[in-house]
């Protein structure tokens, strides 16, 4: 199985994905960032496939297909959303159903979107988390995979409590795609 992870940011959530040695093909960013500086000091193959736009005028499908097309050149069996900050067509999941996995700093169902941190500080929650599920046209739905809770403490900051969120991303994400690996590995061994 052949992993490529899409990310847009400083990459913690990969590093924790190459760490756990995952079989990482592909890293593809939209913009440029620190995830690509971390994939090529692992020696794992990158994207850049920039998106044009972040105004109005920005053609997702277009966008989408460039995407699709990366991926299905580099073999890719399993997409791992980590971070990755363009929401991307409906021609994605056609192209790989129930076979890209995203992470959420919230737990889902609350929360969905962009700023599920500063939203659940906002709604005055006692506690949120992280959710591992598969994607699908609609953002941040599909199956749970994992959650996993912590108590929002009095008084805590977006970046304090995002980061203590994501101190459970980087545990629970690769825990999450080291059991896919597995039981894909289960399954083509049991057709042999």
């Amino acid at each position: 199985m052949q992993i490529a992870v899409m990310a847009s940011g400083t990459g913690t959530i990969l590093q924790s994905l190459i760490e756990a040695e995952l079989p990482i093909a592909l890293v593809i960013a939209d913009r440029e960032c620190a995830a690509l500086t971390r994939a090529q000091e692992a020696q794992i193959a990158t994207a850049l496939v920039e998106r044009g736009s972040f105004a109005g005028d920005f053609d997702r499908d277009a966008y989408t297909e460039q995407v699709i097309t990366s991926l299905q050149t580099a073999g890719i069996d399993l997409v791992a959303m980590a971070g990755f900050g363009t929401i991307l067509g409906p021609a994605i999941f056609d192209a790989f159903p129930d076979r890209i996995i995203n992470t959420h700093p919230s737990l889902l169902p609350d929360f969905k979107g962009w700023h599920a941190v500063d939203d659940a500080l906002r709604a005055g929650v006692s506690e949120t988390g992280c959710t591992v599920h598969i994607a699908t046209a609609l953002v941040d739905e599909g199956p749970i995979l994992a959650q996993e809770a912590l108590p929002i403490y009095e008084g805590e900051t977006v970046a304090r409590l995002h980061e203590r969120i994501k101190e459970i991303e980087r545990r629970l994400y690769p825990m999450v795609l080291r059991g896919l690996v597995n039981e894909s590995k289960q399954k083509s061994e049991g057709s042999i």
